[in-house]
């Protein structure tokens, strides 16, 4: 007898001890009985040792089918798993990709990508959802792109994979409007005398550390306006509200249109909170996923660094 069979004898013997009798065996299979008894003798034909006692009312095992009897229940758990596994994939393939991205970075980092995407990859079709990530109803997404540290809402923390993108460089910015206002600050520390917008922070002050070479400076702001949200913190400092802490990208657009200047420009400040891509650790291998990430991974970080 082939070798090619005896992983399925196996599961097949499993499965008789497991539901006690060679009928009921047949009926879990879904073949007729008399394959159950062929599958039983091949294979203690092939190990040359009896597994079972049988007779007209009842099974019992041999000292031989006792010892073997747990790996092929393992045999049986096994092929069990991968015909779950099959149906899971299968399923996540029946409609698009669903991708959850944080609204900020959404548009002004992922939306330009998707039709390069689709282009590069037309065989996978995107359904594209901007909005907070911290969502319930953030597991029914296939990918999930955010900034900061992934919080989701489940338990089994160990059913995500995260893959960091890349962290966006911050500055210090403010409108001509308000810059006309006030003494343009030279040193880190005359911040602390203007209006200043940052992310949020513990209590009512934010602390700023810069660098500039083997120099530091830590300098304590009381923020005008503190929020984590970076897209209404730039809407702020465009309006003339303060000066802002704020990524890189986000400020771009205006600084080359020159409503915005920077501050402190030779002054380095810690990056803003990484992007990351956050995905479910079943979908791991899908290569739908891995194609979408390795894609962004390989642009997103381009845009990041400007």
């Amino acid at each position: 007898m082939s070798l090619i069979w005896s992983p399925s004898h196996m599961a097949v013997f499993a499965k008789v001890i497991d539901l006690n009798g060679f009928s009921a065996a047949a009926r879990a299979l879904g073949v007729p009985k008399a394959a159950v008894s062929r599958a039983i003798a091949e294979l203690e034909a092939e190990l040359g040792l009896q597994l079972m006692r049988r007779t007209t009312r009842r099974l019992s095992l041999t000292p031989a089918g006792e010892q073997l009897l747990p790996h092929c229940r393992a045999i049986l758990a096994a092929a069990d798993t991968v015909r779950e596994r099959a149906a899971e994939l299968a399923e996540s393939r029946a409609g698009p990709l669903r991708v959850l991205a944080d609204s900020t970075y959404g548009r002004v980092l992922l939306a330009p990508l998707v039709p390069r995407f689709m282009e590069r990859f037309p065989d996978i079709p995107l359904e594209v959802d901007l909005g907070d990530v911290g969502a319930s109803d953030a597991i029914e997404h296939d990918v999930i792109l955010h900034s900061g540290e992934w919080q989701s809402g489940s338990a089994d923390i160990g059913a995500w994979v995260t893959r960091v993108l890349g962290a966006p460089p911050s500055i210090l910015c403010a409108s001509p409007v308000y810059l006309g206002k006030v003494t343009l600050p030279q040193t880190p520390q005359q911040l602390a005398a203007l209006d200043v917008l940052t992310p949020e922070a513990a209590g009512s002050t934010f602390v700023l550390r810069l660098s500039q070479g083997s120099r530091r400076e830590e300098v304590t702001l009381r923020p005008k306006l503190a929020v984590n949200d970076p897209a209404l913190r730039h809407s702020a400092v465009a309006a003339g509200l303060g000066v802002g802490l704020l990524p890189e990208f986000l400020c771009r657009q205006g600084l080359a249109a020159q409503k915005l200047k920077r501050i402190l420009a030779e002054w380095d400040l810690p990056p803003q909170p990484p992007l990351c891509a956050v995905y479910p650790a079943r979908l791991a291998e899908d290569p739908r996923v891995k194609s979408l990430v390795d894609f962004l991974a390989a642009h997103i970080v381009p845009a990041l660094a400007g």
